[in-house]
């Protein structure tokens, strides 16, 4: 009983309902706050306020204050009664055991049972209503009778008391089962006008859903695409290095081979020296200068063959002394030098020639060293950046592929382009200086706008390039049909429907088409732009280069000429197509 009074007390008079966001006027009564603001605007064309309690008046429009303890006490107050909306009433005088309650009596305030109710019905004639605990609700406060009539003009519920004494008399007032009614016709009038909108919401709602599974599913295969390609693109990468790999290590074994087959020479060679030097020393004990002098050709004339034995043995052999000529015979003096006596000038001589003669073969034997630098040129970097940038090539190739769009090789059209602007050799790049270039006149030629078109056109697929810009003077990328105008406003690339472009000025870009300015939501911060066409699918967008790629714009279009690529450039700005 306790919380049915509570509740009682928490209940707004206008909707008699807990209070929603609860307000006080400064007579002290509360209310909701939706429910006084609906009735202080309908009293608002009459020029007087009143309270709907007690009748007090204002002025002007009553200020409204938070009563904030109050919507504390209403939380809670729910929060202690987690099944009130499910409470059933029962019969008031069916005390021995509970029965649910089918009808409720105002006057009475008592709820009752079927028996009861036709008890009821038989001795009194009494206003009833639906099953309720709320008694006070339905009485007004101030005549403590039952609310029976509904007044429009001061939107408040009525007793007979106050249809005919007080400030409502004369009012128009209604039953409120009339009233009620009324009420639901207006409401079921807006609901049909509201149904065709909730029904084109719901279906807005569906079509997002769907759009919203649909890129859901386009990104998920997008993205095992992508890790396939990855996947490929490291395959490929490592083919790559195995081949490269391979390559160096066996140009390594080449070079190394043939560099130990060198040191193996140079090594018999300082063998050979080191005996040779070990002779010498020899022969530099000899003490008899004839002895010497006519053996001073043996460190030049020795014999690989007889090198091992002298090592062996430790000694001087006749062959090593130059004694004996060949390996067989026996060396004997010339009789003729000992009979002569040994002219010791002439022996000198002849072994200084001897010397010489010796000392030149030696040189010829050394000849032709390979040097250093020699060895390190023998490594091909030539050939091996070939096949790195042939891999890089074919990974690039096979990326474009996998993702269905070409990259075309785009060169500059010198007939189409204005007498004022400078093309580069390898015609891609396009630049104004305002000097006369002294062109011939030409049909296809620009005559009003510095302005160029490329020699390829694109009439189906999907192509990507990109272009460069030097951020001085101003500048216009894009696409346009061949029938666009040459001379004349109309050939300007954003004065027409025949063209579609990007134009850039002191960083800050606009798009353009058929005389129409849209300012991206993005303004480039790097000079490097890439273009994509999807020709079918009637898309042309921009794209800033720089980390991380950002998009631009995007034209939608039916295309229905082919497509070249124009330029347009002014005060000195250059535009430079990357290949």
């Amino acid at each position: 009983m306790a919380s049915a009074d509570l509740r009682d007390e928490l209940n707004c008079s206008i909707c008699l309902n807990l209070y929603t966001d609860p307000v006080s006027l400064r007579c002290g009564h509360n209310f909701c706050r939706s429910c006084i603001v609906s009735v202080l605007d309908a009293q608002e064309a009459g020029g007087v306020y009143s309270c709907p309690d007690c009748r007090v008046e204002y002025p002007e429009h009553p200020a409204l204050e938070k009563n904030s303890k109050l919507s504390n006490i209403v939380k809670r107050f729910l929060s202690t009664q987690p099944d009130m909306d499910k409470t059933r009433t029962f019969c008031s005088y069916c005390t021995k055991s509970p029965v649910p309650a089918v009808k409720s009596c105002l006057q009475c305030e008592n709820s009752l049972c079927d028996d009861h109710l036709t008890v009821h019905n038989q001795t009194m004639d009494h206003v009833l209503s639906e099953p309720t605990s709320s008694f006070g609700n339905k009485k007004c406060s101030i005549h403590k009778k039952v609310l029976e009539y509904y007044c429009p003009q001061d939107i408040t519920f009525l007793c007979v008391s106050c249809c005919l004494v007080g400030k409502h008399r004369g009012h128009q007032v209604e039953l409120l089962d009339e009233a009620s009614e009324k009420k639901k016709q207006k409401l079921r009038q807006y609901l049909n006008e509201l149904n065709p909108q909730k029904a084109e919401i719901q279906t807005r709602i569906q079509s997002l859903h769907n759009h919203k599974v649909k890129i859901q599913k386009k990104v998920s295969e997008k993205r095992k695409n992508v890790n396939k390609l990855f996947m490929n693109i490291k395959e490929q990468l490592e083919i790559a290095e195995n081949k490269v790999l391979s390559k160096i290590s066996r140009q390594e074994i080449e070079m190394v081979s043939k560099i130990s087959d060198l040191i193996k020479k140079m090594e018999i060679k300082e063998d050979k020296l080191s005996r040779k030097m070990c002779q010498m020393e020899k022969m530099c004990c000899v003490t008899d200068p004839i002895r010497l002098l006519q053996e001073s050709d043996i460190t030049v004339s020795s014999r690989g063959d007889d090198e091992d034995t002298r090592e062996d043995s430790g000694q001087i052999n006749a062959e090593e002394v130059g004694l004996v000529p060949g390996e067989d015979e026996v060396h004997v003096p010339d009789p003729k030098v000992q009979d002569n006596g040994t002219d010791p000038k002439s022996v000198l001589e002849e072994s200084d020639q001897r010397a010489s003669l010796s000392d030149n073969s030696v040189e010829a034997e050394e000849e032709a060293p390979v040097s250093d630098n020699e060895m390190a040129d023998d490594l091909e970097d030539v050939l091996i950046s070939s096949i790195l940038h042939r891999s890089m090539k074919d990974v690039v190739t096979y990326v474009t592929s996998e993702l269905r769009f070409h990259v075309p090789d785009i060169l500059l059209d010198v007939d189409t382009a204005h007498t004022k602007m400078v093309l580069s050799e390898d015609m891609k790049t396009a630049t104004d200086l305002k000097e006369n270039q002294g062109r011939p006149e030409m049909p296809g030629r620009f005559q009003s706008y510095n302005q160029i078109l490329s020699r390829c056109s694109f009439s189906s697929g999907r192509h990507y390039y990109e272009v460069e810009w030097n951020q001085m003077g101003q500048c216009g990328i894009g696409m346009c049909y061949p029938s666009i105008e040459r001379n004349g406003y109309q050939s300007g690339i954003a004065q027409n429907d025949k063209s579609w472009c990007l134009a850039m000025c002191d960083k800050k870009c606009s798009a353009f088409h058929n005389s129409v300015i849209l300012i991206p939501d993005v303004n480039p911060i790097c000079p490097t732009l890439g273009v994509f066409l999807d020709y079918e699918a009637g898309r042309l967008s921009f794209y800033q280069l720089c980390d991380p790629i950002r998009h631009l714009h995007t034209f939608r279009a039916s295309f229905t000429e082919p497509l070249h690529v124009i330029l347009y450039v002014l005060d000195e700005a250059s535009v430079k197509i990357r290949s």
